[in-house]
């Protein structure tokens, strides 16, 4: 009995002892082995925002560590900024929680800054697919021949909230070029907008180019449904060499940079970012993995056969854009405030 009261107690003390020992730190890349990660979007399923999120769901698991499940969740409202405000304050921030940033992420929050619940430059870039001008387009029956004609008719156009380009960039036209766009909002996605105006409940909205000549090509044909007017980036997007920017046509040097302000969107939506607060070797991990999804031979196929394009920026160079985006006079935000949401 004494023998075995020694030996307990040499092993209770050993297993005291094991038990006092600080753990091996679990790696990063350990971390992501049996585990779900979520990619929430903030609009539909049927748009560039949900084909995109859907095949990220699909390749980011071939290329995380211990290749976890990754689901897509679709979340719209307020103009993709309910899944905004989420991701900034409820999404996990251990790194299973990835949101695909709306184009309007930075626009918004300088614009509208009692309305968003989030600070831009605080999200973590993991990188961006896609780089793309907004665009807006209106029927043919609309009586819109040239640009100037915006100026004298009332064109109604079909928007899904004030968060969204489809309000921004109408809304952008009416303040620095003196259009006459009629903006109603309260669709849900992208193509609740097309079938509005195929159907006569409005005139034409504003999506990317990208967003247009995959949804509906055979609009744009020669003599087609609708045509595209006005183009909001920084350059032409190579197939509407002779759409103008927005840039072009406003003469007011204030409003040229209000409308510079507003193409900073372009390389900012349809990637992936984390919320602030998570680990920076996860970071790290998930990064990498981005970009060697993008460099997997078989994600451009997959992207073309979704009707996606991919032009790919890294997570370093989009988190550059967006803090120095984010470094706006004052005075030109009153401006755009103004003229764009009618703020005083």
């Amino acid at each position: 009995m004494y023998k075995f009261l020694k030996y307990s107690a040499v092993a209770a003390v050993g297993a005291a002892l094991l038990a006092g020992a600080p753990a091996k730190a679990q790696s990063a890349a350990d971390f992501f082995k049996g585990k779900t990660l979520t990619i929430v979007y903030g609009f539909g399923s049927g748009g560039t925002y949900g084909r995109f999120s859907l095949l990220f769901a699909e390749y980011m698991s071939k290329h995380i560590p211990g290749n976890p499940q990754v689901i897509a969740q679709s979340m719209p409202g307020a103009g993709g900024l309910k899944a905004a405000n989420y991701a900034y304050n409820v999404m996990p921030k251990d790194g299973t929680g990835l949101y695909v940033p709306v184009d309007t992420l930075i626009v918004s929050e300088l614009l509208r800054p009692k309305a968003v619940k989030f600070k831009s430059d605080k999200f973590t870039w993991l990188g961006n697919a896609v780089q793309a001008n907004a665009v807006i387009v209106v029927r043919s029956d609309a009586g819109i021949n040239k640009l100037e004609d915006l100026k004298s008719k009332q064109v109604i156009i079909a928007s899904t909230g004030k968060g969204s380009q489809t309000f921004l960039m109408p809304a952008l036209m009416n303040a620095v070029y003196g259009a006459k766009f009629k903006i109603v909002s309260g669709y849900k996605g992208s193509r609740n907008l097309q079938l509005a105006i195929e159907q006569g409940e409005a005139q034409g909205s504003s999506l990317t180019w990208l967003a247009w000549s995959t949804a509906k090509p055979q609009w744009f044909k020669p003599g087609g449904f609708a045509k595209p007017i006005v183009q909001i980036g920084f350059a032409k997007d190579k197939e509407l060499p002779n759409v103008p920017l927005a840039s072009e046509v406003v003469t007011d040097p204030g409003d040229k940079q209000i409308v510079n302000f507003m193409a900073s969107m372009g390389p900012i939506g349809r990637g992936l970012t984390v919320p602030p607060g998570v680990p920076a070797d996860r970071v790290a991990v998930l990064r990498k993995a981005f970009s060697d999804m993008i460099a997997d031979p078989t994600f451009g196929p997959a992207a073309k056969k979704r009707k996606l394009a991919v032009n790919a920026l890294s997570g370093e160079e989009v988190q550059k854009i967006v803090n120095e985006s984010m470094k706006v006079d004052e005075g030109l935000l009153k401006r755009a405030r103004a003229g764009i949401m009618g703020a005083k």
